[in-house]
């Protein structure tokens, strides 16, 4: 099938107000990714609710994995019929509604007490939380198209992204400041309690900062709808698997990036998933320097993104991908053999400077690629070859802790999933930078 022709995009159009909107809602996702499932309740499940550390990483594994299956089977063809959908104001309201569940499981986290009787029940929501989250991020990333005018796709992305890292940022900073500290602004009795406060501020603050992207208008037309996919959920799969086998034929770089990225990004998925269980249980950290670091990592993160960014539309995204992987691969392997609180803070901050441009450069690639009209299916498949092998980093950090016997050996299942994933990406076909979003898409 002939992909349409992309709408015009004027390079001089005005699109500071509606990017800030739209960063706006990565601002917000934040208190999820960051708060939830990186530095503050993983840790307090694994480190408060759980027996013990082992037991409490293995089970979180396990309920990302499953999270994941769910994912892989919903996300492309719930993609696919948002396109079908046509109209970028239901985009809207989708994103709204899948935001608002994420929001009460996270604000429900504050009834998990610190006994293991309600470890399940905390990663129960946490489930809920993820499969909400990836959704939503379908209809996120298909926005970059009404946002990034022609050569800029690179620049866009950096942005949204440097703006999820700044708002972990200013709330882990928040949180630690008023109720995590060794000094607390306000102090809490009882263990846990100013762990389970905090989830209700995350709550809060991703429910403000989701305003602004229900409200505005998008710069730019959409694409045309995806009248193909007008039918019902089972003829969707059906319509799924004839497009896969079209992608097998006629534009097989694209599949390889699917494929690919499914592979690395889970293993940029477990670095912050696992990166502050490993921080307290294997390096020695106290709670408090955890959010300490988590500010200084999503400081040097949002950096990175934005600088990966703007090289991402000189030299293409494919070139910042391929250094970011192998940096990331390397330090990893430094970091197996490394202990103390030190080695955590060197290798952990250089680790934070290459996962940002990585993830950001990921998705401007497939912005570019995707045909328009086609951007949910595609980034619904964005989500499912990835959700497809969550299992792997999640499995492979628990399969290393289960053989070597200590939460360190972690670091070498998820350094492996890196390596194999950049291998897999290294013969996808390069994009030019200068490429508007949709503007590389083979015609299938």
């Amino acid at each position: 099938m002939s992909s349409p022709t992309a709408p015009s995009t004027p390079p001089t159009a005005r699109i500071g107000r509606p990017l800030a909107a739209w960063a706006a809602w990565d601002w917000g996702s934040a208190a999820f990714n960051h708060v939830v499932t990186t530095f503050v309740f993983t840790v307090y499940l694994t480190g408060s609710v759980a027996a013990d550390e082992a037991t409490g990483s293995s089970a979180l594994a396990l309920a990302i994995t499953v999270s994941g299956v769910l994912v892989a089977l919903v996300a492309p063809v719930y993609g696919q019929r948002s396109d079908a959908a046509g109209a970028e104001a239901g985009r809207q309201r989708r994103l709204g509604v899948l935001t608002a569940v994420i929001i009460v499981c996270t604000a429900l986290m504050a009834f998990v007490a610190p006994e293991p009787s309600y470890l399940w029940w905390g990663l129960l929501l946490l489930g809920v939380g993820t499969f909400a989250y990836e959704l939503a991020q379908v209809e996120y990333n298909a926005m970059i198209y009404r946002i990034a005018p022609p050569g800029r796709t690179g620049r866009v992305s950096g942005i949204g992204w440097a703006a999820g890292y700044v708002g972990g940022i200013v709330l882990l900073l928040l949180s630690f400041v008023l109720f995590l500290s060794d000094a607390p602004v306000i102090a809490f009795e009882g263990e846990g309690t100013a762990v389970r406060v905090v989830v209700v501020l995350a709550a809060v603050w991703f429910a403000v900062s989701t305003i602004p992207v229900l409200r505005m208008r998008f710069p730019f037309p959409p694409p045309p709808g995806d009248t193909e996919a007008a039918v019902g959920w089972a003829a969707s799969y059906k319509l799924l698997f004839r497009r896969l086998g079209r992608l097998y034929r006629d534009d097989r770089h694209l599949l390889g990036f699917l494929v690919s990225s499914a592979i690395y990004r889970d293993g940029l998925t477990a670095i912050f998933t696992f990166g502050g269980v490993l921080a307290s249980g294997t390096f020695g950290l106290s709670p408090g320097d955890v959010i300490i670091f988590a500010i200084v990592a999503n400081v040097v993160s949002a950096l990175g993104a934005v600088v990966g960014g703007w090289l991402d539309d000189r030299v293409g995204p494919k070139i910042v991908i391929v250094v970011c992987l192998a940096a990331l691969v390397v330090t990893a392997g430094v970091m197996l053999f490394a202990s103390g609180p030190s080695a955590f803070w060197i290798g952990g901050t250089f680790l934070s400077l290459f996962v940002g441009p990585a993830q950001a450069c990921s998705r401007s690639y497939l912005a570019r690629v995707v045909p328009p009209g086609r951007e949910g299916e595609l980034f619904g498949l964005y989500a499912t070859t990835g959700r497809a092998v969550s299992f792997l980093a999640p499995a492979m950090f628990a399969l290393f802790i289960t053989v070597f016997g200590a939460q360190r050996w972690g670091i070498l299942g998820i350094g492996i999933v890196l390596l194999l994933g950049l291998a897999a990406f290294l013969p996808v076909r390069a994009v030019a930078g200068s490429a508007a979003a949709g503007g590389a898409a083979a015609r299938v």
